[in-house]
């Protein structure tokens, strides 16, 4: 489990984050979703310690990281898992070597080791066989893939998605999302999700905290956020003609 408490930050006079709150639980995809702007990337970047912030508190597993000495954090960051928004893959690596890369950073595992934990990686995201790619030579579904199998090379406690559909077809998108529910029940992970996309909302949403100005402006889940009367939700979450299609019909 990871937990922010009122937790503020500010850049020159613009106050990003103010006094927010939240629980992202083990075992369930916990989503942060808002217009953009209103402070959902900040809030990931500080709970990894890629911001810094001016009041509040994180923990991790009740382990406050804001008062962590840089070693205990490292030791934090080896069981962290990301998933970054353009997969960020190496294109100079073959897709075997992408993952292998974070287990060569921070374990002391044998290239045998390594190579049997990619393979293993690799089958759990339907790619087995698929090592020898470069990523050039990969479609966009398949990059999304292969970064999740280095996100979760390291067996993380925690994984972090950012607008994991970012750029994917709607049938790929589906797939994608399927995955990240898979493995986060499968290896009981507290997974963060960022995204826009209503299609995730509905579907893996476990738990949802939507960012407002920010703040935590409401909590829920994919049930309860169809049906809030809560303004500010209503106006995102209805904003496309697919959405406002849905809510016809619950009317």
């Amino acid at each position: 489990m990871i937990e922010v408490k009122n937790v503020s930050k500010t850049f020159g006079e613009n106050k990003v984050l103010d006094n927010v709150s939240a629980i992202f639980e083990t075992g369930k995809v916990n989503l942060i979703i808002g217009a953009s702007g209103q402070g959902k990337s900040v809030l990931a970047k500080c709970i990894v310690g890629l911001h810094e912030v001016d009041e509040g508190s994180i923990f991790y597993d009740e382990l406050d990281f804001c008062i962590m000495s840089p070693e205990d954090r490292r030791k934090i960051r080896t069981e962290i898992g990301m998933l970054f928004q353009g997969s960020a893959l190496f294109d100079s690596m073959t897709v075997e070597q992408n993952i292998i890369f974070p287990l060569s950073m921070f374990t002391k595992m044998s290239k045998g080791e390594m190579l049997d934990r990619a393979n293993f990686c690799l089958e759990r995201v339907n790619l087995a066989g698929r090592n020898k790619l470069y990523p050039a030579e990969c479609s966009g579904g398949m990059q999304k893939r292969i970064a999740i199998a280095r996100a979760i090379a390291m067996n993380p406690k925690y994984l972090f998605c950012d607008e994991p559909n970012s750029g994917l077809d709607p049938q790929t998108s589906i797939l994608i999302d399927a995955l990240i529910k898979e493995i986060t029940y499968e290896y009981n992970m507290t997974t963060i999700v960022i995204t826009h996309d209503m299609n995730s909302v509905i579907e893996i949403g476990d738990h949802i905290n939507f960012i407002y100005k920010g703040q935590n402006w409401w909590q829920g889940n994919n049930k309860t956020i169809v049906t809030t009367d809560n303004k500010e939700v209503v106006d995102f979450v209805y904003a496309s003609d697919f959405m406002k299609q849905i809510r016809s019909k619950l009317a």
